[in-house]
């Protein structure tokens, strides 16, 4: 019981911290607005992101478009959810790893079904070229993916498959 109120804390703390940035974003930087932080490289940027993960599907418009990520989404994150589940707690890194996907998933799914679009922040950049904008959620999507490869592939494949 005690490690499963870890993976909640850290899923809850995670969710906390996505949604805070997220918001101070959005009372200190107006709307398609930047403040450099380290110029020629690292921008705060305010952008309404209506697609997926990194900006991905965000120039599709209508309302067929937000149901279908939406549902996407949600299917997905209930698919996260019954692994998370079925994962035995002495599989720590994986654990970890769902838990990063879920807080994630939780932080931009939250603002979709409320918002209908999901603030992105973080601006990398080097001159012109530009990484597709996000925010703290995406990176926890993202590092828990690589976390899951990392799994499968060097772990082997018995210890990604739930019991």
């Amino acid at each position: 019981m005690k490690h499963r109120i870890f993976y909640f804390v850290l899923i809850f703390a995670i969710l906390i911290a996505d949604q805070l940035t997220k918001i101070i974003i959005a009372q200190k930087i107006g709307y398609l607005n930047s403040v450099d932080v380290i110029p020629g490289f690292f921008n705060l940027i305010h952008i309404r992101n209506r697609g997926v993960i990194f900006g991905l599907f965000s120039r599709l418009s209508g309302g067929i478009h937000y149901v279908f990520l939406t549902m996407v989404s949600l299917a997905a994150f209930f698919l996260v959810v019954y692994y998370f589940f079925k994962t035995p707690t002495t599989e720590r890194f994986l654990k970890v790893s769902l838990s990063l996907i879920l807080a994630g998933a939780l932080g931009n799914l939250i603002d979709r079904i409320f918002k209908g679009y999901v603030i992105d922040f973080m601006d990398f950049y080097i001159k012109k070229w530009h990484w597709p904008s996000f925010n703290l959620a995406d990176s926890c999507i993202t590092v828990g993916a690589i976390f899951l490869v990392f799994i499968f592939f060097f772990k082997g494949k018995s210890k990604c498959t739930p019991s």
